[in-house]
């Protein structure tokens, strides 16, 4: 009965073990959940977003791994990201930090904001006027903040926010993106601290990149009611563009 009892102890130790090495498997091989803390990339993600990030879209480096353990030298099965990605990286000013951006420039491009509009290359990125984004402002108040979809060069539409065209980062000198780097801005351009802003972001190494943000799994509005109001089940398992 004794050896019994030390038998059913011994298989539930091993399988805890065995997820306990899954789960690392696929939170550094495969995907890894991210939560949304800001509002820099409204209106594409929201505050209390909780999302899949793909770790093999652009290979691996140490920062796949947990902790950033030192145990893969450079980026192998390395793939370069694409303009429009949804991309975690980590901070190149602390090499810890999550941070999420959408990829606007790869290496060698030149990117300049003027009067509040992209320009990529010296050429113009359109941009067409939305509705406006509706928005909780002070004391509970709903306020609309212009809206606009915005095409990048090879065709990759996604959404922003620009407040005004007057801002601290509406004009800008122009950047070019060293190699092995990618440049990445908020879509919520008038709130976002981003590559713009060299001293504190600045351009990001490829080797920083954890992965590409694929889909919604859970959202929730932190500032809502009580469960499950605050839930918004509209954005459950949507796909991140």
């Amino acid at each position: 009965m004794a050896a019994k009892k030390s038998g059913g102890l011994w298989d539930t130790v091993k399988t805890i073990i065995y997820a306990i090495v899954i789960a690392l498997f696929i939170r550094t091989f495969a995907f890894e959940p991210f939560n949304i803390p800001s509002g820099s990339m409204i209106p594409s993600l929201l505050v209390g977003d909780y999302l899949f990030v793909s770790k093999y879209s652009y290979g691996y480096s140490r920062h796949s791994l947990p902790l950033s353990l030192p145990l893969i030298p450079g980026r192998v099965l390395s793939s370069e990201p694409k303009r429009g990605d949804v991309a975690v990286f980590k901070l190149p000013k602390d090499n810890k930090t999550d941070y999420i951006k959408r990829i606007i420039g790869l290496p060698g491009d030149k990117i300049q904001v003027r009067e509040g509009r992209l320009y990529l290359n010296g050429a113009l990125v359109e941009r067409k006027p939305l509705p406006g984004f509706a928005s909780r402002g002070p004391f509970g108040t709903n306020v609309s903040i212009p809206q606009f979809e915005e095409t990048l060069p090879n065709g990759v539409k996604h959404l922003i926010l620009e407040k005004t065209d007057r801002g601290q980062l509406d004009n800008t000198a122009v950047y070019t993106v060293p190699p092995g780097h990618v440049f990445g801005m908020g879509d919520n351009r008038d709130d976002s601290l981003d590559s713009r802003v060299l001293n504190e972001v600045g351009y990001i190494p490829i080797e920083n990149l954890v992965g590409r943000a694929e889909f919604i799994f859970f959202s929730y509005d932190p500032e809502g009611a009580s469960w499950p109001v605050t839930v918004r089940w509209s954005r459950l398992f949507q796909a991140i563009r």
